[in-house]
C-alpha cells in the first residue's frame, strides 16, 4: 500500500512511496501532527541517484519493523535535496555544526518548531564499524523526548540560535570556520594568492586538489584558464588531461561521473550528474585543444542521448547503481565496468586484448570481482589507430546498451538546465555543431515556458511537462540567467535578453542582503529556522557566484552600470573566502578575473561569411568575453546599437574596462 508519497512529482520521493514508513512531504501539516501527538519530527533528506540514500531504504526504511517504531515514535518527514535545497542548506549547516561532516542521507530529529536537536547521516540497519544500529539511535531518541523533554529543548534552541548566527549573517562556511564577510572586491594581488594557495594543494602526481575522493574541479579549472600564467596553466592542463582519461570519465559513451574514490581517478561514485557534464562541456569546450573538442563533443553527445527529456529539458541524475544481467540485486558500477573476458566477447580476440590493453583492464581488475573502469593510457597519434578506437567505443556502447540501465530521475532543475544551456551555447559555437545549439534552445523554451512564473519568479523544477509548486532559489536565478545570456550570444535572439534581465532585476529586489551579497532564498519565500545564505561553491556554483557571473554578462550585453556595481558589491562579500579556501570560491574567482581584465565586450557586425565567422570564433576564444553578432546595427541588443561594417566587411568591436579599441576586420587583430 503506497503511502503520502505516491502523490509526490520528485522521483526520489516516488521512490519511497511504497516504504511502510508513513512518510509525509516536507510542510506545516506534518508539524501539526507532531504537536498534536506529541512525538518528534525525524527528517530524511537525499536524492535519487544517492548509493547510500538506497542502501539506508533497503536496509531501514522497507523493514516492516523499522517502520513500525518511526509511524509510532516519530512524524517522518522526506525530502528531495534537489527539490528543496533551502530545506537542504538549513539542516546541513547543523549537520555539519553538529558532528564535523555532511552527506547524504542526512537525518535529522526536530522539534515541533523545526529546530533541530540530533542530526547525522547514514546509520546501518545493525551496529557496524563503530555506529550504532539505527534503531538504536531511534530509541534513544525516542526515549530523550519523553523523558529528558527540557534538556531535548535547551539543545534544539542552542542549535537555532547558531543556526541564526550562521545564516541570517554572512556564512560561516564550516570547512575552516572563517567568516566571509567584509573587505575589498576581490583584486589582482588576491587572484595572484588564489593562484598559490591553489598549487599548494595541487596533486602534481595525479592532478587535481587534495586527496582522495576526488572531485572535478570545474569552476577552480576556469578561474585558472582565465588568469593564465605558467603555475595556472600546468594545474589546468594536467588536471584536464587526467581526468579526461580517467575512469571517472566514461570512455564508452561520454560523461563524467559525480567524483573518483581514489586520489588516481580510477574508480568513480558512478552517478552521473547533469550539474557536473553540464560545467565540464563547456570548460573542455574552452580549452582550445583536441583533447578539450573530443571531450567536449562526447559529454555533450552523452547529454544529449541520456539525459534529455522529451520536452527538450535535460534530467538531474542517473544513478550509480543498476541489476545484473538477468536480474538481481542492483549494485554499483554494473552498467560500466568490464574483464577482459567480456572485451573479448564483445570485439573479437584481437580487438579485445587491444581493447583490455588501451583501457588498462585487467585479469585482476581495478574495481569489484575482477571487473575494472576503463582509463584512456593514452589517446592513439595514429589515424587508423584512432579510427580503431572509434569502432571499438561504438561496438562497446551496443554492447552496454543490452545491460540494465542505471534509473534516471528526470526531474528539470531550473539552475542546472541553465549550465547546461550556457554549456551547449559553448560547446555549439567553439566546435561548429550547430546540433548543440538547437538543443540548448529547445532547453531554454521550455524553462521560459514552464519554470517562470508570474512574470520573472522561478519554480525550481518540473517533470514531464508539468511544473513543480517549490520556488526557485539564488542558484536557479543565476543559472537560469547566465543560461539565457549565452543564447543571446549564440541566436542574437534579444527576446532571452529580455527574460534574462527579467530574472536578474527580480533576484536584486528578492534576494539581495544589506551588505551587497545575496541570501539564497527569495525574501518572501518560506520561513525556516534560519535563511539560507552560503556564497562557497561546491558541486555546482553557488547562488551568489552564479549571480555575479549572469550581472557580468548582463552589463556587458547592455552596458547597465547598475548590474556591474551589484556584482563588485557582491564580490566585495567574499574576499576572505576567496583568498583562504579558493577551491570553494572558483567561479567567484573566475567572474572576478574577468571584471579585472575587463569585461571583455565584442560585437561583430557584418555580412555573414568566412570573414565574420572567422572574427567571431576568435572572439570567442578569449577568456570571459562576451560576444554577439549581427548582420547590422541592432537597438535591442545595446552592445550591438550603432556597430556597422567596415567598408562593407564584417567588423569587430573590442572595448574592455570602459574603453573601445578601433573596429578591426583580422582575427589576428583580436590577440
Amino acid at each position: 500500500m503506497a503511502n503520502r508519497l505516491a502523490d509526490a512529482t520528485s522521483p526520489y520521493l516516488l521512490q519511497h512511496a511504497d516504504n511502510p514508513v508513513d512518510w509525509w512531504e516536507w510542510g506545516p501539516d506534518a508539524f501539526a501532527e507532531a504537536r498534536e501527538r506529541d512525538v518528534p519530527v525525524l527528517l530524511s533528506v537525499g536524492y535519487a541517484a544517492c548509493h547510500w540514500c538506497h542502501v539506508m531504504a533497503h536496509e531501514s526504511f522497507e523493514d516492516e519493523a523499522t517502520a513500525a517504531y518511526l509511524n509510532e515514535h516519530f512524524v517522518n518527514i522526506k525530502v528531495d535535496r534537489e527539490e528543496r535545497p533551502d530545506v537542504d542548506a538549513v539542516y546541513m549547516q547543523a549537520t555539519t555544526a553538529m558532528t564535523g561532516h555532511g552527506g547524504w542521507p542526512m537525518t535529522c530529529v526536530l522539534d515541533h518548531d523545526g529546530n533541530p536537536f540530533f542530526a547525522g547521516t547514514y546509520f546501518p540497519d545493525r551496529p557496524r564499524h563503530g555506529q550504532p544500529a539505527f534503531t538504536q539511535v531511534l530509541q534513544a531518541l525516542s526515549e530523550a523526548w519523553r523523558d529528558r523533554g527540557d534538556e531535548v529543548r535547551g539543545v534544539a534552541e542552542n542549535v537555532r540560535q547558531h543556526l541564526q548566527r550562521g545564516l541570517d549573517t554572512p556564512s560561516l562556511v564550516p570547512r575552516d570556520g572563517y567568516s566571509t564577510s567584509g573587505g575589498p572586491a576581490v583584486g589582482a594581488d588576491a587572484l595572484d594568492h588564489a593562484v598559490e594557495v591553489l598549487a599548494n594543494e595541487f596533486d602534481a602526481a595525479a592532478g587535481g586538489f587534495g586527496g582522495a575522493p576526488k572531485f572535478p574541479p570545474s569552476m577552480v579549472l576556469e578561474f585558472l584558464r582565465r588568469h593564465g600564467g605558467d603555475q595556472a596553466r600546468h594545474m589546468l592542463a594536467r588536471t584536464t588531461a587526467a581526468m579526461a582519461g580517467s575512469g571517472m570519465y566514461d570512455q564508452v559513451g561520454g560523461g563524467f561521473a559525480r567524483y573518483a574514490v581514489d586520489r588516481g581517478w580510477v574508480v568513480p561514485h558512478f552517478e552521473k550528474m547533469l550539474y557536473d557534464n553540464a560545467q565540464l562541456l563547456g570548460l573542455y569546450a574552452r580549452l582550445g585543444n583536441e583533447q578539450g573538442q573530443r571531450v567536449a563533443r562526447e559529454t555533450a553527445d552523452f547529454m544529449l542521448r541520456e539525459l534529455r527529456t522529451a520536452e527538450g529539458g535535460f534530467a538531474s541524475a542517473l544513478d550509480a547503481d543498476s541489476a545484473p544481467i538477468g536480474g538481481g540485486k542492483a549494485e554499483e558500477g554494473l552498467f560500466y565496468v568490464w574483464t577482459p573476458a567480456e572485451l573479448v566477447e564483445a570485439l573479437g580476440a584481437q580487438d579485445g586484448r587491444w581493447a583490455a590493453e588501451l583501457f588498462g583492464v585487467t585479469e585482476e581488475g581495478t574495481f569489484e570481482h575482477g571487473t575494472s573502469t576503463l582509463q584512456l593510457r593514452h589517446y592513439p597519434s595514429d589515424p587508423h589507430d584512432r579510427a580503431r578506437l572509434a569502432a571499438v567505443r561504438e561496438r562497446l556502447l551496443a554492447v552496454r546498451e543490452q545491460r540494465p540501465r542505471p534509473a534516471r530521475d528526470d526531474k528539470v532543475v531550473a539552475a542546472w538546465n541553465g549550465l547546461a544551456i550556457a554549456g551547449l551555447c559553448d560547446a555549439g559555437l567553439l566546435l561548429d555543431a550547430p546540433e548543440y545549439v538547437d538543443a540548448a534552445v529547445a532547453a531554454g523554451e521550455l524553462l521560459a515556458r514552464l519554470h517562470l512564473a508570474e512574470g520573472s519568479r522561478l519554480l525550481r523544477v518540473s517533470r514531464d511537462g508539468v511544473a513543480g509548486k517549490h520556488a526557485g532559489v539564488l542558484e536557479d536565478y543565476g543559472c537560469v540567467a547566465s543560461g539565457f545570456l549565452a543564447l543571446v550570444q549564440a541566436t542574437g535572439d534579444a527576446r532571452w535578453l529580455h527574460l534574462a534581465t527579467g530574472l536578474l532585476d527580480e533576484a536584486l529586489a528578492g534576494f539581495r542582503a544589506d551588505d551587497g551579497g545575496f541570501f539564497d532564498t527569495h525574501a518572501d519565500a518560506e520561513a525556516l529556522v534560519a535563511r539560507p545564505r552560503d556564497p562557497s561553491d561546491n558541486a555546482s556554483p553557488s547562488g551568489l557566484s552564479s549571480m555575479v557571473h549572469a550581472l557580468v554578462a548582463a552589463h556587458a550585453l547592455t552596458g547597465e552600470g547598475r548590474y556591474r556595481d551589484a556584482a563588485e558589491a557582491a564580490l566585495a562579500t567574499v574576499t576572505n573566502l576567496a583568498e583562504k579556501a579558493p577551491r570553494f570560491a572558483g567561479w567567484s574567482l573566475a567572474a572576478a578575473q574577468v571584471m579585472l581584465d575587463g569585461p571583455l565586450e565584442v560585437a561583430v557586425v557584418g555580412p555573414a561569411g568566412a570573414a565574420r565567422d572567422a572574427l567571431a570564433a576568435r572572439a570567442r576564444r578569449l577568456p570571459g568575453a562576451v560576444v554577439v553578432v549581427a548582420d547590422e546595427p541592432r537597438d535591442d541588443v545595446p552592445l550591438l546599437a550603432g556597430r556597422t561594417a567596415v567598408d562593407g566587411a564584417a567588423a569587430a568591436y573590442v572595448c574592455r574596462g570602459f574603453v573601445c579599441d578601433r573596429p578591426v576586420t583580422s582575427p589576428d587583430d583580436l590577440g
